[in-house]
């Protein structure tokens, strides 16, 4: 069964695409089907998967106002070796353009009907907001991954997502989940870091990933070459934490699947 998962947090600047793009990567270097699905007009993800914004014909864009299909528009991104749904600039008035239409939530997700049985993994790259791309987003999947850094605003955030994410299961998917708190950027040497990752190990337990993403300059170096980490510099620290963030997530998966 495919798993859909969006990465999301309202704050930015805590790892989303980074995660995004590397997680992606490393699923499909662990022979995984995997769709990257950039839904932030920024299109970071886009580029950041070796793809440039400024050349594509076809986007989500296209997708959620129903003039192009996922197969239509899905690229491939020969560095990352996963296919994407690229965005542009196009994206940022989509939103002016969905409030009219039927169904507005759910454009994504309707979308993805069809095309989601050829992968084992679709990744959603929220923007960072909630607004009506990222409520497309989990409408679309099935669990949440938030990423997010280690520091005061971090807690107060997340609780508005969080409640953010029962209105949606309550009213739109009510099979949505959060799949897991990923701790990013981590530095153990920050004390309030340490404490701030405690708290969150006391109130999510298992929900907190064993996986933690450390600060890296590979991991912030990557994207101006168009590469996800793993084919920057295999051996980095960041390239090493997500390939185990990705085997968490199939190990997860394997251990749901056997209880099932």
């Amino acid at each position: 069964m495919t798993k859909i998962l969006a990465i999301t947090n309202q704050k930015g600047g805590v790892g989303k695409t980074t995660t995004t793009v590397n997680l992606a990567a490393s699923l499909a270097a662990a022979q995984q089907r995997v769709l990257l699905i950039d839904l932030d007009p920024q299109g970071n993800a886009t580029m950041g998967s070796g793809i440039d914004k400024r050349d594509v014909q076809a986007s989500v864009y296209d997708v959620l106002l129903g003039s192009k299909t996922i197969a239509e528009a899905r690229m491939r991104s020969e560095a990352g070796k996963y296919d994407l749904l690229p965005a542009n600039r196009e994206l940022a008035g989509a939103e002016i353009e969905l409030v009219d239409l039927p169904h507005r939530e759910a454009r994504l997700r309707d979308a993805l009907h069809g095309v989601a049985v050829e992968y084992d993994y679709v990744l959603i790259d929220c923007p960072p907001a909630l607004n009506l791309l990222t409520l497309n987003g989990l409408c679309a999947a099935r669990s949440v991954m938030i990423p997010m850094q280690c520091e005061y605003y971090a807690l107060e955030g997340l609780s508005d997502l969080v409640n953010t994410i029962r209105k949606v299961r309550a009213n739109l998917n009510p099979e949505l989940e959060i799949e897991g708190l990923l701790r990013t950027m981590f530095d153990p040497r920050n004390m309030l870091a340490q404490q701030v990752s405690d708290q969150l190990q006391e109130h999510f337990g298992s929900k907190v990933y064993r996986t933690v993403i450390p600060r890296n300059v590979r991991l912030a170096e990557a994207p101006s070459y168009g590469v996800p980490v793993l084919y920057h510099d295999k051996l980095s620290k960041g390239t090493q934490a997500y390939l185990a963030l990705a085997g968490e997530l199939l190990n997860n998966a394997a251990q749901s699947a056997a209880t099932a």
